[in-house]
């Protein structure tokens, strides 16, 4: 099992990070092997709906969405983490993610989603809503944990204070073990879903 692990962060070594090394250290016993990728700092520019990726199979920018997205066909699971603006995931994540899961077109369903917002206090649930749109738009099921997968801090470390944040990370890697593994033995047994094709409308027709 592999997990893919999205810090949208521009501050190395942040809130966001102790989050996510809490994931990472419950990966770690569960057997569940992670690669971190922090985009926070990243020079990304939005999607501007041009459709080449239909014909090229990848993004026409190629930057670090197209080497991602490399990972993430191989991943097991994928983890997107993000601090707080405006109660909103940062711009930056939007766009990395806007452009990651439009332009891979690789079957994504059954592999294991989760979102995790960091804020000073509020916006979190605001985020963590938004984040999870990406899974359920593509067949992956969401995990879930003890609370909504959120972390507080404001300063660099504070979230190292926030017993039960930390406590919601550590449920969260576990369940999502559980649930990736689970998924495994049971496509061995039973495959995947059965698709149907797909029905594509629009409000005027």
């Amino acid at each position: 099992m592999k997990v893919l692990v999205i810090n949208g962060s521009p501050r190395h070594e942040g809130n966001t990070s102790l989050a996510i090394d809490e994931l990472v250290k419950t990966f770690d016993k569960e057997g569940v092997e992670t690669e971190v990728c922090q985009i926070g700092s990243k020079d990304i520019r939005g999607c501007i709906a041009c459709g080449k990726c239909f014909e090229l199979g990848k993004c026409v920018f190629n930057d670090i969405v197209n080497e991602t997205a490399e990972k993430f066909e191989k991943a097991d699971g994928l983890v997107i983490a993000s601090p707080v603006y405006y109660a909103s995931a940062n711009g930056t994540m939007i766009s990395f993610l806007d452009r990651l899961f439009y332009s891979s077109h690789f079957d994504k369903t059954m592999k294991v989603g989760a979102s995790v917002a960091v804020a000073r206090r509020g916006g979190c649930s605001a985020t963590f809503d938004e984040l999870n749109k990406y899974f359920t738009i593509c067949g992956m099921p969401v995990v879930s944990s003890q609370y909504w997968n959120s972390v507080h801090g404001r300063n660099k470390g504070e979230a190292a204070s926030d017993a039960e944040g930390l406590q919601t990370m550590r449920v969260l890697a576990r369940n999502m073990s559980f649930l990736m593994k689970s998924i495994d033995l049971g496509m061995e047994k039973y495959g995947l879903p059965e698709k149907e094709q797909r029905q594509s409308t629009h409000f005027i027709r």
